[in-house]
């Protein structure tokens, strides 16, 4: 692998991570476009390491790549625990968290030269973050859950 291919796959990671990180900072979340470009950058460095290994040990001894992307799932599981917050019944972080997976994901995706499923993992990404949200709030408005309406999936407003 050149080193003009190991610098597009993270200038793609740092873009792919950066817009659904973007998108998480716009609405003032805990884990934003920093942390969100830095997880996909990881990943991908990670995955890039794993390839660069794999090249050149595989004549040598058996080597996995998949093994060393199955730590980076690991390790964002622990991140995006920590994103996780419960107040009473309600829980907040589950979607940064999620976020916080996808972007790992993503650059995992980029990182081992899988361009489109890392873009349209993202479109898709971007489409749920920024657009869903209307559609549970139409939804929300129509569906009282236990004497409660939730809105947004954690604001709690008594209704009777």
């Amino acid at each position: 692998m050149t080193d003009q291919v190991v610098a597009l796959r993270l200038f793609i990671s740092f873009i792919l991570g950066g817009l659904i990180g973007l998108e998480r900072q716009l609405h003032r979340r805990t884990a934003g476009l920093r942390t969100h470009i830095l997880v996909s950058l990881g990943s991908c460095l990670i995955m890039l390491t794993s390839l660069y290994v794999f090249d050149i040990y595989k004549d040598k001894v058996a080597a996995d790549p998949a093994r060393i992307a199955a730590g980076i799932i690991t390790g964002i599981g622990f991140l995006g625990a920590g994103t996780i917050i419960r107040s009473g019944e309600a829980v907040k972080g589950l979607t940064t968290a999620a976020s916080l997976w996808l972007v790992s994901a993503v650059g995992m995706a980029v990182g081992c030269g899988f361009y489109k499923a890392g873009l349209l993992a993202t479109v898709f990404g971007l489409i749920t973050l920024f657009f869903l949200r209307y559609v549970e709030d139409l939804f929300l408005k129509f569906a009282p859950v236990n004497k409660k309406e939730v809105t947004n999936g954690f604001r709690e407003k008594t209704t009777g």
